[in-house]
């Protein structure tokens, strides 16, 4: 079932904040995003831990522009976890991406993500909306 409660709605905005340019090329606040366990298992096929992800965003290894999300929704699997999923565009690079967050003291941290590019054109959403 799909929610929009405090949990999820601080997920979402925790998410986005990610997304932005601005965050995503400093450091310290993708640091502050990101749980000490993270890892992703990225559109492009490779595996990132914490430490490569922090360091490839502030070296600039994107291209910088704004990525765009639609489809997002998020449910509160327990407590202290909310799992996302949405799309993503990034220049005309399309992926499905699907975040787990766990709060981590007062603090929503990204714990697991994982994007799957897809061609729009090929993309049938066969799932029903909840």
């Amino acid at each position: 079932m799909l929610e929009r409660n405090a949990a999820v709605e601080a997920a979402i905005e925790s998410e986005l904040r990610l997304l932005d340019p601005t965050v995503r090329r400093s450091a310290d606040l993708v640091a502050a995003l990101l749980h000490p366990g993270f890892h992703e298992f990225g559109a492009s096929g490779r595996i990132w831990d914490r430490a490569s992800t922090v360091a490839s965003l502030a070296a600039g290894m994107e291209d910088g522009g704004r990525i765009t999300t639609s489809r997002m929704k998020g449910v509160q699997l327990a407590p202290d976890l909310v799992h996302l999923t949405f799309d993503t565009d990034n220049n005309g690079r399309r992926a499905h991406r699907s975040s787990l967050w766990r709060l981590s003291g007062n603090e929503w941290l990204l714990y697991f993500h994982q994007g799957t590019p897809y061609d729009p054109a090929e993309d049938d959403v066969s799932v029903e909306e909840a």
